[in-house]
């Protein structure tokens, strides 16, 4: 039975408020080992991928869409009002759930289910183009993702909402060491193309590709570092046109460029004459 909760103080629902305090969200998601879903058929993605439900907190109306996969869950019911106060704005899609978190994957177990097209994403911070990378690459055939260890939380709300739960259905792990880092992707087999908006570079399309590459993207201001650029096999860019060169327009944000490059990788493979 759920249970209905008319004080948006009650302390049964710790997991949701304050949602408005970034910094005290991320804290309290590392330190319970929690994130959350929001709307129906993120927290239905999530409960597939086998995250374990804490708890849901949904209004009166929803009660019925989820029942299905809700089981024994903890369920809190609370007024529309209510609701929009914890949250800090209207709830669209009806619920909020809270889930624990699995234990990370290591680099190694992502390598070895052997994808042949994987990102790894360097100091991305913002959570919604973490997010939405994550949703272009599971649209476009992408087999995993690898985050430098400053990248954002990809369990972090914003960035679960944002993916429309492609967060869960994508493997990924974080590195331990950037300094070394790519050298267990090379050792893997993997060619290492590093996307760059230096027009000199080779164009993402014409690139020779092997049958197992791994795309490097960079920060969202500063792009690759150094680092990554010069270990890379190749530096790749995604040509822009003259009138756009011309009008000063030099690049594109690192979402879209993802959403190109990631579909340039479906021919991975197809240049190996695998």
């Amino acid at each position: 039975m759920p249970d209905y909760v008319t004080d948006a103080a009650d302390p049964r629902l710790a997991d949701y408020t304050q949602l408005r305090d970034v910094e005290l969200r991320k804290s309290l998601e590392a330190e319970r080992g929690l994130f959350l879903a929001e709307g129906e058929k993120v927290i239905r993605r999530a409960i597939a991928a086998g995250y374990p439900i804490r708890s849901v907190l949904t209004t009166r109306r929803w009660l019925a869409p989820l029942a299905d996969v809700l089981g024994d869950a903890t369920v809190y019911v609370v007024s529309d009002d209510i609701m929009s106060g914890i949250a800090g704005f209207q709830v669209h899609r009806g619920a909020l759930a809270s889930m624990e978190r699995l234990p990370p994957t290591p680099v190694d177990a992502v390598l070895e289910r052997a994808p042949r097209r994987i990102l790894v994403l360097e100091d991305l911070v913002d959570h919604s183009n973490v997010g939405a990378i994550f949703r272009c690459a599971a649209a476009l055939g992408v087999d995993g993702i690898i985050l430098s260890p400053r990248c954002a939380d990809p369990l972090y709300r914003r960035a679960v909402k944002v993916s429309m739960g492609a967060v869960f259905s994508i493997p990924y792990a974080r590195m331990d060491n950037w300094f070394t880092g790519l050298e267990q992707l090379r050792e893997a087999g993997y060619q290492l193309l590093a996307l760059t908006p230096d027009q000199s570079a080779v164009p993402m399309d014409t690139v020779k590709m092997t049958d197992r590459v791994a795309l490097l993207l960079g920060s969202e201001g500063d792009g690759l570092s150094s680092r990554w650029l010069h270990e890379a096999d190749e530096a790749v860019c995604i040509p822009m046109s003259a009138t756009a060169m011309a009008a000063g327009v030099d690049s594109l944000n690192v979402v879209a460029a993802a959403a190109i490059a990631c579909h340039s990788l479906m021919r991975v493979g197809t240049d190996a004459g695998a």
